[in-house]
């Protein structure tokens, strides 16, 4: 799906991958749609600068499902062309460590503000019989480690709600895209140590953000229904798909109480 003069909403833009997505995007000349929680003035004058066609800036928290409601009439008459599900909260450690708030609150931004946004801008784009969902999973949705349970398990509902969705949407001119992301040089992957590292040796391979970005973007253009990591962590996926005694028995030799 081309990206030209494309109309993209991406969800949790203003740093990590969806700062570089936004940036990517701008340099490819589409109509930036950014969800953010808090103001950003001068980056809708820097990514206009980059070549974004235009930019519009959505003030919404998606950890609370009546600002979606309220947005969503509003956001139907953009007309999005691609939806970028790439919001994501972390939460980690042992289980019974976690703040049952924080997990809440993580579900909701992870997977039910995702399936929201889809289930509202779907219609639209299976009229138009155009447009491209592109959802954020993770390889924690299939590399099981400990210490990662309840981000896992919103991971792991990315991934098989994609699966589902493209399925369900062949012959409608709309697609999906899945992205399987790697260890990705963020805030959220600093935090990883945090969260983890107390009871897991968290492996360390990572990328840019502004390579995932250009990765992501290659994608869509290429009409790809997963991207998945390559390297040690493609390595490590496979493992874990085809061989996954093998990769339990290796994730165990790193997990302590």
């Amino acid at each position: 799906m081309k990206i030209l003069d494309s109309k993209v909403l991406i969800t949790g833009s203003n740093r990590g991958i969806g700062l570089a997505l936004a940036q990517e995007l701008a340099k490819r000349n589409s109509h930036l749609h950014l969800q953010m929680r808090s103001e950003s003035p001068a980056l809708a004058n820097e990514l206009l600068k980059m070549g974004a066609a235009s930019v519009k800036i959505w003030l919404i928290d998606l950890s609370d499902r009546s600002q979606i409601e309220k947005w969503l009439p509003s956001l139907l008459k953009e007309k999005i062309d691609i939806l970028i599900n790439n919001a994501g909260q972390l939460t980690g450690g042992l289980l019974e460590n976690q703040k049952i708030e924080e997990i809440y609150s993580m579900f909701q931004v992870n997977i039910n503000a995702l399936v929201h946004l889809t289930h509202g801008l779907l219609p639209g784009m299976i009229e138009r019989a155009h447009g491209k969902i592109v959802n954020h999973s993770s390889v924690s949705a299939l590399m099981h480690f400990p210490c990662a349970s309840t981000y896992a398990a919103s991971k792991a509902a990315v991934l098989a709600f994609s699966d589902c969705l493209q399925i369900e949407l062949q012959g409608t001119g709309v697609s999906t895209l899945c992205l399987v992301t790697p260890g990705v040089q963020t805030r959220m992957f600093g935090e990883i140590e945090k969260k983890y590292g107390q009871n897991f040796e968290v492996p360390r391979d990572s990328i840019s953000p502004e390579v995932y970005a250009g990765q992501i973007c290659d994608a869509i253009e290429n009409d790809q229904v997963t991207l998945s990591p390559s390297g040690a962590t493609g390595l490590g996926l496979a493992v874990a798909r085809h061989w996954p005694s093998l990769f339990r028995r290796a994730a165990t030799a790193r997990f302590h109480r």
